[in-house]
This record gives C-alpha cells, structure tokens and sequence, in this order.
C-alpha cells in the first residue's frame, strides 16, 4: 500500500531546511499526517535537529530523523548510544553495511532487532553533520524518504510500502496498540471540545483519567503535579459530559474533581468555570451566578510564577495549527507557552463571560454587555492577541455582545457583531461544530428578523458542513430549534422542505447514542485488523483535512494584502482535493465492514430512502428538539412532515404512565396492572394523526424512535377507537379489566420493525443473506455466585449495588433463566449443528473465545440484560448477565465493547432478556438522572450489528416468564416458515397471545422489537 509520512521538527540548534511540518511520499495518495514534535529534552540537547516520523496506522512515532555535528572524537560506538539514549528501546544492531540511497549516494545501514519488532538505522555523512534515519524496519522506505527530504532540503516525493496489519507481524502490531503521550491525548482532548465535538473529548479526557491510574510513568510526578493532572483530566470530562446532556454523570465527575487536594490557581479557576457551565447548561442561571460568586479556595485568588511558565502545550494544541514556520510567515503567532498570570486572566476572561451570559438570560443585557465588552478586551490583551487558542472564547464574547444589542432593537449591531465572530472563527476552525454553532447563532437572528429565505441558506450551509465531514450535530440541538422550526411551519407551502427535515433530523445523534458511538469508534479504532487500519486512516485524513482548511483560511486572509500568495492558496487548495479523494476512498473500502457501518454518520437522502421502501411500507420517524417532537413520514407516494402538536414532556408522561402499567418494580417485585388504554389510544393520535390514513395503508411499519419513544414499542399503541370503547363499556359492567381482546393495536395489522437510523436500515435491508453453515446456538442459565438459586418471574435487573460503586449487586447473579427457552427454539429452528451454552460453560470469556460465532445463522441470548447504571453518575455501560468463570478469567458480564469485538455472520441476534431495547423500568432510570431512554438501543443493540448481525430482536421490558409467555412468543417465531419476513413472523406470533385472555395484555406479547429489516425473512430458503 501507498502512504506518505510526516516530519516534525524540534528545533535543536541551526534552523532547520525544512518548514517544521512537512508531508512526504506523496505519490499515490497522503496517507499519513503530521503529529506532535519529538518532546523528549534528550534529544534536544544530543542532536543539532530532530524530526518524528508519525504514520496513521501506528499509535506512537515509528522513527526518528536526526542532525548531529561530528567531533573529532566521535565515533560509531558513541553514536549508537547516543541513539539508544534517544530510543529508549533495547536492539542489538549488525555491522553496518553499504547502501545507494537515490539522489543522495552511498548511506551505512544497520539492521537491528529487539522486543518490538525488527529496526533499521540509516547514516549519512555530509561534510561534519552526520544525517541519521532510525526507526521500524515496516516502514523501510518511509525511513528512506524522510531522510532524503531533509538531506536534499525539500520534500522528496515517491511511494511508501509499508506492511499492514494482517501482516502477522507481531512487532508491527505492538507498535499500533500502544498508546499515545498523555499529552498529546490532552492536546486532542482540548482540540475536540474546541471545536465542538463533545463526544470526543469525554473519551479523551475519560482515557487520560484511566492512564493516570495505571500508567507506571505517572510515579515520575510529583504528588501536586499527579493531584493538578487528575483534577484537570476530571473537570474537563465532566464539561463534556455536561455539553452531551448527560448532568447526573456530570455531577459524579465534578464531586470526584472537588474531593482532590490542590492548591493550583489555573486548576481552581477551571473548575470554577466548567460548573458554572454546568449549570448553564441545566439552565440553573441562579446555580451557575452563586459558583462565580463565590471566593475562590485556597490560594487561587493569588498567583506565584514560582519557577517558570506553565505550559499550555494542551491548549495551544488545540488551536490545530499547522505549518509553525508558514503561519509565522502570514503573520500569525502561535505562543507555546503562557505565563501561570497569562493563563489564569484568560480562564477569568471566561469566567466574565459566563457571568455576562447569566446576566443577558435574565434580561439585563447593558450590565451584560459592560461585563462581556470588558472581558473581551482583557483577553484580546494578552500577548497582544496572538494567542490563537482563545478564538473561540472571543467568538463566544462577540456573539453574546451581539445577542445584548439584539435584546435592545439595535438590530444592525448584532449583526455585525455575529458576523465579527463568523469570521474569527472561519479563519481558525473552518467547517468545524464550532464555526456551525457560530452560524447557527446567525441564522437564528435571521429567523427572529423574519428574514426566512437568508436564513435557510445559512442553515444549509451547516448541513452541508456536516455532511462533508461526516459529522453530527450533537450538542447543537438547542441552537437548531429555530431551524427546525421554520421548516415545520414552511413545510405545508414548500413540501420540497421534507428533504431538509429528513437530513436535519438525521444529523441530530442524542447524546447517548453519541457517547457509545465514541466508544464504539475508539474500539474500532484499537483493533489490530484490516477495518481498524483502514478506520484510523480516516480519522486521520479528516484531521489532515481540518488543519488543511485553517491554513487555506489564513492564506486566503492574508492574501487580502498580499496577491503573492496565489501559487499557495492554489497548492493548499489542491492538498485539501488530494485528501479528500483519498478520504473517500478509503471509506469506500471501509464500507465493506460491519463494524465501521455501526458507528458511520453517513446519511440518506430523501430520494435514496424512498427508493428503498417496498410496496406497502412506510418509514416514520421522529427527531426531539428540547420539547419539541418533529415526524417525517416516507411511504410511496411521497414524504411529509410536521411538528407534534404534543410537547416532549406530554409523549413523555403519556410513555411513563402506559409502562408504569405495563411494568413497575414495587418494593422489589414486578407488578403489572391494567394497560390505561385511554392513554395508548391518544399517544397513537399524537403521532400519527396528521398521516393517520396514510399509516392505515401500509402494512410494514419501519419506524426510528426518538426520546421517550425510545421507552415503548410503537406496536401496543391503539389505531381505531371502536375497541376501546367496547372495552371500556366491558369493564363498566364488572367485565375483567386485563382481558384486552377486541383492541385494534397497531401491531395486529401491521409488522413493525424498529430502526437505529435510515443509514443503519438500508444497510440492513442491502446486505446479504448469512451463509453460515449452522443454524442456531443459544447462551443462557448462567451459574449462580452462591446460595439458593431465586425464581424469577421475569428477566428484569435485581437490587442495586453499594451506593457510590458502580459495579452491580451479587443478587444478579442468584436468578439465571432457565434453558427451556433455548432448547425449544433449537427443536422449532431444527437443522444440523445446533449448540447451546448454558451454565458453568456459559463465561463471557468462553463466548470471546470462540471462533467459530460466524459459523451460525442465529445467536439467542436467554439472560438477564443490564442497561441503566447501577447508581446516578455512573456511565450507562449496558451488558448481558453470565457465568463467572472458576479461574476468575471472567468477570460475568459480556459488555456492548466485548460484544462489538466478536465476529458474527449472523441473520439475527435474539436478546430475550431485560430492557434490550429501551430503558430499564421508569423508577430505575428516574434514579439514576436519566431522561429519554434508549440506553441499551444506544449500545447493546449497536454493538451487535457492528459485530455482524443483520438484525436483532430485543425487549423492551423484563420478559415475561408468567403463563410461558416468551417461551410460547419465541416459539411461535421460530416455527416460521421458510422465507416467511421475520417482522410477520413475530407478529402473528404476537396475535397468537393477543387472542388469549390470559396473555392479552401487552406485558405478555409486544415487549419484543425487530431492530433492522424486519421484511427479512427468519430462515431464508437455501
């Protein structure tokens, strides 16, 4: 394969030939990008110059380049320890022997080996420098290019073969596992929250919390500088929490960062502000007023330079520059380091801000702008404006000074003012979250101007920046309310507005599915396989990309004054074209993996998606905005859609009061009472009332759930309002409450598949049918811890653990679910090859293990599903209950990240267990701070498509053991006939227990959702 390699210089002594970053091996496509420069002060003070070679498929730098003045004395001997000093890695090297180096002439090579892998070392004298190539022998001849580029002066172009990761060797793969320097991951935290991708960051500063646990470098610090490190790591991954809307998981963060002993000014004020906008973000003004209010602790009201600077290396990151020399040469200063006074006035510059914020919210918006105008100056101030990593802190003063002259009529100053930041902005964070929070802020204004027409344009031109960087707008969803807004209200004269709705509605990923798809993308991303590799290639283009853009942006401003630079702009211009059709075609390649395919923001258009729809089907779905609900309905005839004229807290009590009916934990038992089915009824009306007679001529429904709805599955809600009345006139003359027979549910007449997104249903619906040699395997009856084995009467989530532990209570342990399930499902599927895993052999790591999973069609998991934290603050890491193994090699749960990992090829994946497909019981999640459900769709349910599974069914409630009322459900949908579509399958499954009174009650029959293509069929005909 082809890559080019980037160098890095650390200046050492003379300047170096080169700009301090630059690209080679060029030919064939930039495959690899520029990353941090060499940090270690050793080779600072041994070598006149020194460059890192940083390649995207490797985690570390995979060599170095250095320049060295010879002396008189030096010899062979002292140059290698120079260069193992330098390492850090034993090798033992060969005699050098002589090469030919193109362009450059005769060259000394050793080849070594040591613990990583195979090494080479490259030498080349010119008059008394000696020019040394050093690093892994995979990547031969990018050691080669880099070395020739910095002896000739200039970028050196040509081909780059490297082994891959399916190369086998084990080296190589050591190489790509191993971990970046925690500060380069804090750079990139910083980075990230900078330019809005919230997501990211937590899992940055969530790795760099981890690492400082069990990092053995961290005994190197001392015990104040391992208290700042862990508070900072602390603070920051509880903002980004914050900015996701996950608050209660917010709280543990800052309460764990607030129990930690410090005495560091900076770190003070940066906990200070984070809370505040905590609190902001709950829109607790008076909350967040009182912490900026308050005195700050121990001695961070005064400053001491005690022995130097802080370093800010994290924050200047952030600012992602890109070519140091080439920013200098437009002008543009990027300081390396700030003074401890420095940086704390820009932290209180934010801290004004934030207070002018609060005062603007609560209609004062001339103290607020006195405040904010202030703290603009102070920041602006320092350096002289050259410290390019507050851009976004001034962008957010410009755009707060501009909301204080709009809440005054001073209409042409606002906009100015937003413009201001627009501009700032573009220049430093080009088609980032960022500059789209800047823009969405503009277009609000516009729509506040009625001004429509400007602002739709302005509002495109954020989905188009999204779009063609394969982002989302999580996070954004307040500011896009007004958006959303105009096109529901437009939409009934411009039905061409659908298609806006639909792509906007796509691009709005909930926190929650945002959070596990970054775990899920960092798991991707730390395999060592062919999607892994290719997945990390395009992380790193779109990085190459980002920086590509800031230095376009500059050149293009400076060129306002300078008309010389036009050959840059037009070379800048055509390294953004070069990446980006290497980006697209290593998504193309990546779109053969199912893992990638989980996790891709990739979108449909709304064309594409109705092309997709088979006669008789319909796509809905909804999209939460704060309290709004939007739908977007597509069937064949076209596609609409509409504001719900209920509220998201309506749909929200209406969904708590249908399943505190359906499934209520009381004082530790699972109660059940009679459905209110009023409510159902009009939940059915608030939906689908504006395309009700649209819905009634459709016979599939897919629909793709949003907010509460993610709780409930849509098939028990009631199409018609005979059946209610008959059953209410029923039970008024003394008739039996829980006998629902005579309902027309939404289920009865149409087979309903649920669906992650439109991308995730299209591919379900494209992919191939498994052609897996055996039929089925089941896992289930998990070995109890100790003690008498409980009987359960439904597969729901038993006792909490200790308060303040997030681990889960030994009590779920004690209830397996008996095998009969499994056994009946094998002898209904039938076939050769049948397996089943239960008891002491049903261990998380003995189905890791296996490798063989691909080998069959359908996988059942008859056990206890995990889904809400044990306790608030907690993250939400959904599991699937099983066996501890006697060597303790296991620790009884297979988590969404194992189960990512394994490789499936597998028609369906069944989770017959708890809240597989929604949220856990009502008062579980109440307690633990969550809002919106969908924690096990969000992971469980992602992690087994990404593994390989076409589809899966999953429960929205414990499943019911009562009456063999999932055993009866699960046979009846294995007893399918071949080619019969899944979703029919499950549903006249389904009418089966509907039409007996002692399992009408949807407790008994609707808990189960097809998540994919549900018009697949179970058992395809060989």
């Amino acid at each position: 394969m082809s890559l080019s390699v980037a160098l890095h210089a650390q200046a050492g002594g003379e300047s170096p030939l080169l700009s301090d970053s630059f690209r080679i091996g060029s030919e064939g496509g930039a495959l690899c990008q520029a990353q941090s420069a060499v940090s270690d002060p050793a080779a600072r003070t041994m070598f006149d110059r020194a460059w890192t070679l940083v390649c995207r498929d490797a985690a570390r730098p995979v060599g170095q380049i250095y320049a060295l003045r010879r002396g008189a004395g030096d010899n062979d001997a002292l140059l290698l320890d120079r260069l193992a000093a330098s390492r850090k890695t034993a090798v033992e090297c060969s005699a050098a022997g002589g090469v030919t180096l193109p362009n450059v002439g005769a060259a000394m090579m050793r080849n070594c080996t040591g613990a990583v892998g195979t090494y080479r070392i490259l030498t080349v004298t010119r008059g008394q420098t000696l020019y040394v190539a050093q690093g892994y022998a995979a990547y031969a001849s990018a050691l080669d290019l880099g070395l020739r580029s910095v002896l000739r002066g200039r970028i050196v172009t040509g081909k780059i073969d490297v082994a891959t990761t399916g190369s086998g060797e084990a080296g190589f793969a050591r190489l790509q596992a191993a971990t970046l320097d925690p500060q380069t991951v804090l750079a990139e935290g910083y980075r990230r929250n900078a330019s809005g991708n919230y997501a990211e960051a937590a899992e940055f500063f969530d790795s760099l919390t981890d690492r400082l646990a069990r990092d053995p470098g961290v005994n190197n610090l001392t015990p104040a500088e391992r208290s700042n490190r862990a508070h900072e790591y602390l603070v920051n991954r509880g903002l980004q929490l914050s900015n996701l809307g996950l608050f209660d998981q917010a709280d543990a963060a800052f309460a764990k960062a607030r129990a930690i002993a410090i005495a560091d000014a900076v770190q003070i004020r940066l906990r200070r502000n984070f809370e505040a906008m905590h609190h902001i973000n709950q829109q607790d003004l008076t909350g967040a007023l009182a912490i900026l209010d308050q005195p700050l602790a121990g001695n961070g009201g005064t400053l001491t330079q005690g022995d130097g600077a802080v370093t800010l290396s994290s924050a200047v990151a952030a600012a992602m520059s890109s070519g140091a020399s080439q920013a200098r040469a437009l002008g543009v200063r990027q300081d390396s380091s700030l003074t401890p006074a420095e940086r704390a006035a820009i932290i209180d510059a934010q801290a004004q801000q934030l207070r002018g914020t609060v005062l603007r919210l609560s209609g004062q918006p001339a103290p607020a702008r006195e405040i904010l105008t202030k703290a603009l100056a102070g920041a602006v101030a320092i350096r002289d404006g050259r410290v390019t990593s507050i851009t976004r802190l001034r962008a957010q003063l410009l755009g707060e000074i501009a909301l204080t002259y709009e809440a005054e009529r001073n209409f042409g100053q606002a906009e100015a003012y937003l413009n201001q930041a627009l501009t700032l902005l573009a220049a430093q964070y080009p088609e980032t979250v960022a500059l789209n929070g800047t823009r969405a802020r503009l277009g609000a204004f516009l729509v506040r101007r009625g001004r429509n027409d400007a602002a739709l344009a302005i509002y495109r031109s954020i989905m188009a920046s999204t779009m063609g960087n394969r982002a989302t707008l999580t996070g954004m969803a307040n500011q896009l309310q007004p958006y959303f807004a105009l096109l529901a209200r437009e939409l009934p004269q411009r039905p061409e507005l659908t298609a806006d709705l639909f792509a906007a509605s796509q691009l709005l990923v909930r926190p929650g599915a945002a959070d596990t798809l970054e775990q899920l993308s960092r798991e991707l991303s730390a395999g060592n396989d062919e999607a892994a590799r290719l997945f990390r290639q395009s992380v790193s283009l779109s990085r190459d990309i980002e920086r590509e853009r800031i230095m376009l942006a500059q050149l293009r401003q400076a060129a306002e004054a300078n008309e010389g630079l036009s050959p840059q702009i037009a070379q800048a211009q055509g390294e953004i074209d070069q990446l980006a059709a290497d980006q697209a075609s290593t998504l193309a390649a990546l779109a053969a993996y199912p893992q990638y395919r989980a996790v891709s923001p990739q979108i449909l258009g709304l064309t594409e998606m109705q092309a997709m729809l088979k006669p008789g089907e319909g796509y809905f779905k909804l999209a939460q905005l704060g309290e709004a609900l939007y739908a977007v309905w597509i069937d064949g005839a076209g596609a609409t859609g509409y504001r719900l004229a209920a509220s998201a807290g309506e749909v929200a009590h209406k969904v708590a009061a249908l399943r505190e009916t359906i499934s209520l934990d009381v004082n530790g038992a699972q109660t059940t009472y009679a459905l209110d089915v009023p409510v159902a009824r009009s939940l059915y009306l608030d939906l689908f009332g504006p395309i009700e007679q649209r819905l009634a001529a459709v016979r599939h429904l897919i629909f793709e759930p949003d907010g509460a709805m993610l709780q409930l599955p849509v098939n028990l809600l009631i199409a018609s309002q005979p059946g209610v009345d008959a059953y209410e006139a029923r039970v008024a003359q003394g008739g039996d409450e829980f006998d629902f027979r005579g309902i027309d549910w939404l289920g009865r007449d149409h087979a309903v598949s649920t669906a992650l997104s439109a991308r995730a249903f299209r591919e379900a619906r494209a992919a191939a049918p498994s052609n897996a040699a055996q039929s089925y395997i089941g896992f289930g009856d998990n070995a109890p811890l100790s003690g008498a084995v409980l009987t359960a009467s439904t597969r729901g989530a038993a006792g909490d653990g200790v308060p303040g532990d997030c681990n889960w209570s030994p009590m779920q342990w004690n209830r397996p679910i008996p095998a009969t399930e499994l056994r009946k499902a094998a002898q209904a599927i039938g076939g050769q090859g049948n397996q089943l895993m239960t008891g002491t052999a049903f261990t998380d790591a003995a189905v890791m293990a296996r490798s063989d999973l691909d080998s069959f069609r359908i996988l059942h998991f008859a056990t206890h599903g995990l889904v809400t934290p044990p306790h608030p603050g907690c993250p939400a890491r959904p599991a699937l209950l099983t066996s501890f193994a006697a060597d303790k090699g296991s620790d009884g749960l297979l988590q969404f990240g194992e189960i990512f990992d394994l490789r499936l090829n597998a028609d369906l994946v069944v989770l017959s267990a708890c809240d597989t497909a929604g949220a856990a019981g009502m008062e579980t999640t109440r307690a633990a701070g969550l809002s919106g459900g969908g924690g096990a769709l969000d992971g469980l349910v992602r992690a087994f498509i990404g593994a390989g599974s076409r589809a899966v069914i999953a429960s929205h409630w414990p499943a019911p053991e009562d009456y063999y009322a999932t055993e009866r459900l699960m046979a009846g949908l294995f007893a399918a006939g071949a080619d019969q579509p899944v979703a029919e399958a499950l549903r006249e499954a389904q009418i089966r227990l509907m039409d007996d009174p002692e399992t009408s009650h949807p407790f008994y029959w609707s808990g189960f959702a097809i998540i994919g293509d549900g018009a697949r069929p179970l058992i395809a005909r060989r």
